[in-house]
């Protein structure tokens, strides 16, 4: 036999053993539960995989996606933070089930703050205010306009609470004039509303605007962030025209219960880390509009205090209450 043959048979059984013997201790590891809180093909879900397959590479140990949808993300969170604080049991967190639902609730069975632990800032991705292609709203002069009549215009949401819903009320402050809300049980269900000319318009996630935007049903007129979104950066931000003091974003943050160890949660935040840092990674990400933004590990839970506060005063000014 060739000696270069026999060197290559050689060096492909060693791989082949070494491959082998990572895979079977990886599957010799007990698998992470992430609690995704709210349904399969909602956009926590999508973001959600995408995490989950890139920290279960990392890690070398198998991370399952477990939906557990309800009470606008309360049911799964609150599973969570009732978990074994072993490190096998982590939920995704979003501003929802972190900051809003604090105020939005009378009787929310969990503390956002004190029962967990943050492992790793996903990203946060601005939303941008749509109307139908076909609307006479052009643009947002046109729609303060239209809410200065006195029958007013309507907007639609994914329902009352939700950073849809708020972002609206806001700008019926910031503007004036009349702006009726019109809650839906589902953001897509809303959005066909919207592309049909029966609400007039709704504050939604790029990744599920943008494809309707490209295909002639939506107009965006502006987004909802200090800065323009990177998915739609022909889309002026509604500061940049004039609205002051408007920057709402939704987020997603990855939590473990409150009691984790030390040096659990450090392993967890170095392979999340290291996850999202992949390039592939970082492109899915960013095809479901969702941007990035470096947080240390001090930095998540002043950031999550912080946007517990802002979202309080939205929800209160709202009215907005679920018992």
């Amino acid at each position: 036999m060739n000696p270069h043959d026999t060197r290559r048979r050689f060096i492909a059984a060693l791989i082949g053993g070494a491959l082998i013997a990572g895979i079977a201790h990886a599957q010799d590891r007990p698998p992470i539960r992430m609690v995704v809180p709210f349904g399969a093909g909602t956009t926590t879900d999508t973001v959600g995989r995408v995490v989950a397959e890139a920290l279960g590479k990392n890690l070398q140990q198998p991370v399952i996606v477990d939906n557990r949808a309800g009470a606008g993300g309360s049911t799964g969170t609150d599973l969570v933070a009732k978990a074994a604080p072993d490190g096998r049991t982590l939920v995704m967190g979003t501003v929802g089930t972190h900051a809003i639902n604090a105020a939005l609730y009378t009787r929310l069975p969990y503390d956002p703050v004190r029962d967990f632990a943050p492992v790793a800032f996903i990203g946060y991705t601005p939303t941008l205010l749509v109307v139908a292609a076909d609307s006479p709203i052009r643009s947002l002069h046109d729609l303060a306009q239209a809410a200065a009549k006195p029958a007013g215009i309507t907007f639609a949401s994914a329902g009352n609470g939700t950073s849809g819903h708020l972002a609206g009320e806001l700008l019926a402050q910031r503007l004036g004039g009349k702006m009726i809300h019109v809650p839906y049980k589902e953001g897509a269900v809303a959005l066909t509303s919207v592309m049909a000319s029966q609400v007039d318009f709704m504050f939604y996630h790029p990744a599920a605007v943008l494809p309707q935007i490209k295909a002639g049903k939506l107009r965006a007129l502006g987004a909802s962030g200090a800065v323009r979104s990177a998915a739609a950066s022909d889309v002026p931000t509604l500061m940049e025209q004039g609205v002051a003091d408007f920057d709402l974003v939704a987020w997603f943050m990855l939590y473990a219960p409150a009691a984790t160890p030390a040096a659990t949660l450090a392993q967890l935040r170095t392979g999340a880390s290291a996850a999202l840092a992949r390039p592939e990674v970082m492109a899915r990400l960013r095809d479901q509009g969702i941007e990035s933004r470096d947080l240390r590990a001090d930095e998540m839970l002043p950031f999550n205090k912080t946007e517990l506060g802002k979202w309080a005063e939205l929800v209160k000014r709202s009215g907005a209450q679920v018992d």
